[in-house]
């Protein structure tokens, strides 16, 4: 059985103990000259999230940013691998992939999270354990049936056959995020269009320095 938590209780953990880091809040985040940010993709099986997730991070790479991708796919094959697409193995996968963005926030980085996460409760816990300061949740807008015409790893025709269960936008529902910090029409417009107003929107959000930005002396 699947456990899932955003903060578990001193009461449910009572021999461990935090650890203060002797390293101020933000220190490392001056070093890389950079305020550290998730970017959480949120879409469609089919709505381009790796795609955009890695185009993003050699756009970043290039404009001198220290940033790295958390794929979906990819966790699903390390992190994850234990973890079905049930709504609670869901809802761990996201927790497990938001604990891992606020640590890389915390060392300053830019942690690019591109999963399906199809519902809202789940994504508000992911803002909850990143920290609203660092969420910048992004929306890649694309419907079912421009998805399902994409199809490049051929899921949609497996769940259509019954041979998959729990797909989302077939089998299983998607919660279309209401507040996103930016929406990028995935399904009408080119990857280079997306990622353009995105690497401006994370440019600006990860400006050093700035008022609110987090970090300390």
């Amino acid at each position: 059985m699947i456990v899932a938590s955003d903060s578990p209780s001193a009461e449910r953990r009572p021999n461990l103990f935090r650890q203060p880091s002797l390293v101020a809040l933000g220190a490392r985040a001056q070093i890389l000259g950079q305020h550290p940010l998730t970017v959480w993709l949120t879409g469609l099986s089919g709505s381009g999230k790796s795609t955009i997730a890695q185009t993003l991070e050699c756009r970043l790479i290039d404009a001198g940013r220290a940033c790295s991708v958390l794929d979906g796919d990819n966790l699903r094959h390390g992190l994850n691998c234990d973890l079905g697409f049930s709504p609670e193995a869901r809802r761990e996968n996201v927790r497990r992939v938001a604990e891992v963005a606020r640590l890389m926030n915390d060392a300053g980085l830019i942690a690019i999270a591109a999963l399906i996460s199809p519902y809202a409760e789940d994504r508000a816990m992911a803002r909850h354990i990143v920290g609203a300061e660092h969420y910048f949740e992004t929306h890649l807008s694309a419907d079912v049936d421009a998805c399902e015409r994409r199809d490049p790893k051929g899921l949609y025709a497996k769940a259509r056959r019954g041979e998959i269960s729990d797909f989302t936008g077939v089998n299983a529902p998607y919660e279309v995020p209401t507040d996103p910090a930016i929406v990028l029409a995935t399904g009408s417009l080119s990857v280079e269009r997306c990622v353009d107003a995105l690497f401006a929107a994370v440019m600006a959000r990860a400006a050093p320095s700035s008022p609110g930005s987090g970090m300390q002396p």
